[in-house]
């Protein structure tokens, strides 16, 4: 392909994919932060292609509903003959393209998620230098059962591509698989794509065909990849899960070259949209999916899962989990914690042990030390929320505000009724129940002198464990001090 010529993507994702045995269309199972077919997506927008088709059929609605939300400027092509093969695919897609006498097509799999943007850049180059037809992506395996096989001819030259049902003995011993990607020259291909007929076992349109129909003038060549991997497809849970952990095992592997530290890769999980700078360290039982951004010296885990979550330099987060929130420079998360969706952590801020916040805004080296809820919520800098502590941002119909000012100190077990505010520099007493606005540098308290109601137990739960426990400690009171009351046993009286 020569400089300016057009080049397409046509990427076939109609199949149903029924041995996946589910409700879900298998285009849109994940594996690495990604659906299949969005994997596929990337790859071939790495071609910075002219149009980019993809071609659906089985859950068509579903499926275009997806496209439409991660890739626009897709072009979508149905195939309603869902038995009409590869050959009727392919051309259902260059129709959908933009119409051309010139330029390369590169066709794809929506199911092949491990094929990377190198491989493809290969391929149009090679394809381009050659000036053939066809170039076809091809592999060397052990076992090739269920590819098509690459026949050559005794010179080495291909001539076709048998299925492995339409194979003979001889043909199924052969090695070399044809991976079903491809480069076309795009006049030939809409030229041998209205040659190509259904005799086969399948009776259906092989996009095979046209390799043969090219190999009558040698106009086809192989671009053979030793990375067999790149080359596997997904038809089941067992092969989902498998070129999941291979990609993932690749993600981790290139993280840890860029200076990330991965104490253990068997039970560490990163996406492949996750962005993580030098010298972080992810510790064993680690899950970072989604837009999740990890900064230089951060250290994340054991046991800790975070979706689209920010978390700053040098911060440490630990056995928690966050859902869209922001962890600020030199923070601390954790054991145990839990930041829900609008959380802000401020730099040198703490979210601690059995926490939960929400919509929270959590001001520079402001502490939530353990055991609160927070929610809709403003803590302002340097202030120190008790243990125990609820904020009450529901009243039931509606949620409110709660803003706590700078240099706070609230004691434990408070309760703090939205909307309400508390002035900077002002401090709460130990069970506070907060329903009124607290001036700054205010002491606010709300329980009543502690009173007691004697042998309330003895009255009310007799015979009880309390009630026995209670009238021994009584009885034992009683005979502290009955001692305390006797006289000495020394001679006090005089001399004789």
């Amino acid at each position: 392909m020569t400089r300016g010529e057009p080049l397409t993507v046509i990427c076939l994702a109609a199949g149903a994919g029924t041995r996946m045995k589910s409700r879900r269309p298998k285009m849109l199972h994940e594996i690495g932060g990604r659906s299949l077919v969005g994997h596929a997506v990337a790859a071939a927008r790495s071609l910075a292609p002219e149009a980019l088709v993809v071609v659906v059929g089985y859950e068509r609605e579903a499926v275009s509903v997806h496209l439409a939300d991660i890739d626009p400027a897709a072009v979508l092509a149905v195939q309603e003959n869902y038995k009409g093969g590869t050959g009727d695919a392919a051309q259902v897609g260059l129709a959908a393209a933009p119409p051309s006498d010139t330029g390369t097509v590169v066709v794809t799999y929506g199911d092949v998620p491990l094929l990377e943007p190198d491989t493809l850049r290969d391929l149009v180059r090679e394809h381009s230098d050659s000036s053939r037809a066809v170039t076809v992506l091809t592999a060397e395996v052990d076992d090739p059962t269920g590819y098509g096989r690459i026949v050559r001819d005794p010179a080495g030259q291909v001539r076709r591509i048998v299925e492995q049902k339409d194979a003979s003995d001889q043909e199924r011993a052969i090695r070399e698989i044809n991976s079903g990607i491809y480069a076309f020259d795009r006049a030939f291909l809409a030229e041998a794509l209205d040659a190509i007929d259904t005799d086969n076992v399948q009776g259906e349109r092989y996009l095979t065909d046209v390799v043969e129909i090219a190999s009558k003038t040698d106009g086809i060549g192989p671009m053979l990849l030793a990375d067999v991997w790149q080359l596997e497809g997904v038809n089941d849970r067992v092969q989902l899960a498998r070129l999941g952990a291979e990609l993932n095992r690749r993600t981790l592997d290139r993280w840890m070259h860029e200076g990330v530290t991965v104490v253990d890769p068997t039970s560490t999980w990163v996406d492949v949209t996750v962005r993580l700078a030098p010298d972080v360290t992810l510790r064993p039982g680690v899950q970072l999916h989604g837009t999740t951004q990890v900064d230089e010296g951060a250290e994340i885990g054991p046991d800790t899962t975070l979706t689209d979550v920010t978390v700053g330099a040098d911060a440490r987060v630990v056995r928690a989990h966050g859902i869209e929130a922001r962890i600020g420079e030199g923070a601390s998360v954790g054991p145990f914690a839990y930041l829900r969706p609008g959380t802000d952590l401020a730099a040198g801020g703490k979210i601690g042990t059995y926490v939960e916040t929400k919509q929270a805004t959590i001001g520079p080296g402001a502490k939530v030390p353990h055991l609160s809820y927070v929610g809709d919520a403003t803590i302002g800098e340097g202030a120190n929320i008790g243990a125990g502590t609820i904020f009450a941002n529901y009243d039931g119909v509606a949620k409110h505000r709660t803003t706590v000012g700078r240099h706070c100190r609230t004691g434990s077990d408070n309760v703090f009724v939205a909307p309400v505010e508390v002035g900077d520099g002002a401090a709460t007493g130990a069970g506070t129940v907060v329903r009124r606005n607290v001036p700054p540098g205010a002491l606010a308290v709300s329980s009543g002198p502690q009173r007691h109601i004697e042998d309330w137990v003895e009255r009310k739960r007799p015979g009880s464990a309390s009630d026995r426990a209670a009238e021994e400690a009584r009885a034992a009171a009683s005979k502290g001090a009955a001692s305390q009351e006797k006289p000495g046993n020394g001679s006090g009286g005089a001399s004789t």
